[in-house]
């Protein structure tokens, strides 16, 4: 069973964004050391349940918020994504040093990530 381990806020000025949920929940964000502009959120400690998450820059108007899903394969995933109605809308990347992604639209439109964990990916 895939579990939510990710969530994604695309926003217009993602430096904004940053500001603007660490003053409303208190939330770590910090900007990531990677080769994207990407803010990863932190939302509690190692001991408190919930997820952590990111804000990236806005890629298409219709962008707002997807969650990612781990898998044990993107690419046999992503194949029942499709085979079930679903659409690719990004093609797998490597996101060096976490694993490799798809992002996904479902029969309804919304869009949502599927990660392969290989922490090895550069």
């Amino acid at each position: 069973m895939s579990r939510v381990i990710h969530f994604d806020l695309s926003a217009d000025n993602p430096e904004r964004a940053a500001e603007f949920y660490r003053s409303v929940f208190n939330w770590q964000v910090n900007k990531w050391e990677g080769p994207e502009d990407y803010w990863l959120i932190q939302t509690g400690t190692e001991q408190e349940p919930g997820i952590t998450g990111g804000v990236a820059g806005r890629i298409k108007p219709e962008d707002t918020t997807a969650v990612v899903f781990d898998v044990e394969s993107v690419d046999a995933v992503s194949k029942k994504v499709v085979d079930a109605g679903g659409k690719i809308r990004e093609e797998k990347k490597a996101v060096p040093g976490v694993g490799y992604l798809i992002m996904c639209r479902d029969t309804e439109g919304n869009t949502f990530g599927i990660m392969q964990i290989d922490e090895s990916v550069k």
